[in-house]
Order: C-alpha cells, then sequence, then structure tokens
C-alpha cells in the first residue's frame, strides 16, 4: 500500500497543512517543561500494519522499530519479483503528544525472474523524517493521532521513490471495551506532481495480556490510475515488557496490487 499533474491548488494545500502539522509539534515540545510521570507500560508501537497507533512516546523516549525483513511478491504474468526490506523506523519523544520519527530502509534485495532469466539487485532506500502529534479527544475511548512527514528520494534508483514525497495522514482509533478496538486510517502522499489517497479501517483483539492481533483492509487511488486494494491480518507478542515481536501479511486483492505483502519484525522501547 505503499504506491496527469494535479493543480497547483492541490500542493499548496498539502504544504500549508504540512507546516500546520510542524507548527502544532513544535509548540508543545517548547512549553513542556516538567518530567512526565513514567508510563506503567510503553505505549503502542507503530508497526505492523498500514496505519499507525494513535499513541506518542513520553517526552526523552525512544523506540526502534525493525523489519526482519518485510517482504513483497508480485506476479504480473511476464515478471515475478520477490522484495526483501530491512525496514527501520526510529522514534523519539518530544513532548508528551509530540515525537520525531526517522524511517528508512538500509538494505534491500530485489530479486526478479522473466522470460530473458534472473536478476537480483540490493541498496538502500528512501529516507523520511516526520512529526506524529497526538491530537486531544473529548471522549475517553476515542483517540486520534496526525503524522506529517518529508521522504527524500535518497536511496538506490531500484528502491527510490525518484521524487521528494509529502505525507499527511491521520489514524483515528475506538475503544469498544478492554479488548476489541478499532481504527480508520487515511493518508495523503504527493510525489512528483502527483496525489496517492489511501485508507485503511481495521480491528484489534487483545487474545491475552502479551498477545494481540487484527484484521485490516487498505484501498489506494492515484492519479490517472486505478485503485488498489488489499487485506490481511497480523499478530503481536510483548515477549518482554518493552520488547515486541509482530508478524503480518496483506494479500492483494486485485490485478494492480501486489499479490502478497508479509513480515515480521521486532520492536524495543527505552525511557
Amino acid at each position: 500500500m505503499r504506491p496527469s499533474a494535479a493543480p497547483v491548488a492541490a500542493r499548496t494545500g498539502l504544504n500549508v497543512a504540512l507546516a500546520a502539522t510542524l507548527a502544532l509539534a513544535g509548540a508543545p515540545a517548547i512549553a513542556q517543561t516538567s518530567e512526565p510521570a513514567e508510563p506503567a507500560e510503553p505505549p503502542s508501537f507503530d508497526r505492523p500494519g498500514i496505519s499507525f497507533s494513535t499513541d506518542t512516546l513520553p517526552r526523552g523516549a525512544f523506540a526502534w522499530e525493525q523489519g526482519l525483513p518485510d517482504f513483497v511478491r508480485d506476479d504480473d504474468g511476464g515478471t515475478r519479483s520477490r522484495l526483501y526490506s530491512a525496514n527501520t523506523n526510529l522514534r523519539l519523544g518530544l513532548s508528551d503528544r509530540v515525537e520525531l520519527q526517522l524511517a528508512t530502509s538500509a538494505y534491500n534485495r530485489l530479486r526478479e525472474r522473466d522470460g530473458d532469466g534472473r536478476r537480483s539487485r540490493h541498496g538502500a532506500g528512501d529516507t523520511g523524517l516526520a512529526i506524529k502529534v497526538a491530537l486531544r479527544a473529548s471522549h475517553e475511548a476515542f483517540s486520534w493521532a496526525v503524522l506529517g512527514a518529508v521522504t527524500a528520494a535518497s536511496g538506490d534508483r531500484d528502491f527510490s521513490n525518484g521524487a521528494t514525497q509529502y505525507t499527511l495522514g491521520t489514524t483515528l482509533g475506538y475503544d469498544f471495551d478492554e479488548r476489541l478496538a478499532g481504527a480508520l486510517y487515511l493518508n495523503l502522499d504527493r510525489s512528483d506532481g502527483r496525489d496517492t489517497w489511501t485508507w485503511s479501517p481495521s480491528l484489534s483483539f487483545a487474545l491475552s495480556d502479551r498477545v494481540g492481533a487484527y484484521l485490516e483492509a487498505g484501498v489506494s487511488k492515484a492519479d490517472g490510475e486505478s485503485a488498489t486494494s488489499v487485506a490481511g491480518a497480523g499478530v503481536t507478542w510483548m515477549a518482554t515488557p518493552r520488547v515486541q515481536l509482530d508478524a503480518s501479511f496483506d494479500l492483494g486483492l486485485d490485478r494492480g496490487s501486489a499479490d502478497l505483502q508479509a513480515g515480521v519484525g521486532a520492536s524495543f522501547y527505552f525511557d
């Protein structure tokens, strides 16, 4: 789910939205003057899944989320490809409701096979910087957060978007009870004059105090292209109070989607 020139107004609107997100992020970070109380347990990690969590890290806390690896398999009828990526997301709490994120994939390996034979390439992916803000909610069961990001086309040719990408997304969450929660993710990516919209609903279940599972679906629509859709599931296990292990998959539901997106990973929390 990660991906005709658009009018200038669309570009301006996204830039203004990103600027507003960054301004919103800066104010609480400056206003924060005292150390927050140590949480009873780590906030939710952002992997796995299409959406990100509505939690942010406390001020000074740090999280490392790592794919071990993440995997994409696709067969378009003529070429079969397998992509392995060591996706990394580093998160740093700036205040009680604001965090800074650095995302990259330092190593990727692509294997392709077609009528001309087999090929294998490897290299680094693009690098992105993001600000995530957990917004206040009037209802205890409801939570939401926004994330604004800029991703530079810094990776090797086979693993790069090829142009700077601007992202503005939000996740809306609702706790139905102590073991069941729902979320709706909405996101806009803009790169090289093209917009890509993504939305994804999901349901999460607490199977025990340490094991959780979720179901999700996702739809993306880029300018001038048909919509693509996936559906899948995942499971998480808190190996320790500060270490989460995960496994997940999404299956493509149409010809434009990758046949399979999957991964295993580990996330670590430090404060």
